[in-house]
């Protein structure tokens, strides 16, 4: 049996409405994809404190999650299955800066496409570039 992950993911828009989207490392699993930045919820820990812990740890940055659940995907690896919860959230303080992530980049709803996303984040792109 595959093991089950839980892990949140971060759909940060800044005031120009670009999304922020973050390259895997080549040291990480599914490398050299393109996904929101988030992790694993830890066990006991509600969503939104595991995003902001997260992010946090992830780059320097301080977010306050926006609404609820946006997209909730589930996603079969090949060696894992993963429940992906994409929640919007605004930077409260710092800049982002990518410690884990080959790269950080804003862009565009509209330029979301041009980019190689982790499989299991797709339907949250695909719903971004088509909510109104």
């Amino acid at each position: 049996m595959k093991k089950q992950v839980k892990v949140v993911a971060a759909i940060i828009e800044n005031e120009q409405n670009e999304i922020l989207c973050a390259l895997r490392s080549p040291e990480m699993s599914i490398p050299n994809m393109w996904e929101f930045p988030g992790g694993k919820v830890e066990k006991d820990e509600d969503l939104y404190s595991a995003l902001e812990r997260e992010i946090s740890e992830e780059l320097g940055c301080i977010v306050k999650t926006t609404e609820e659940v946006f997209n909730d995907n589930t996603h079969e690896y090949e060696t894992f299955i993963i429940n992906l919860l994409s929640i919007k959230c605004k930077i409260v303080e710092g800049t982002p800066t990518a410690s884990e992530h080959s790269k950080l980049i804003w862009l565009k709803r509209e330029n979301l496409e041009s980019l190689k996303w982790a499989p299991a984040d797709i339907p949250a792109v695909e719903q971004l570039i088509h909510e109104k």
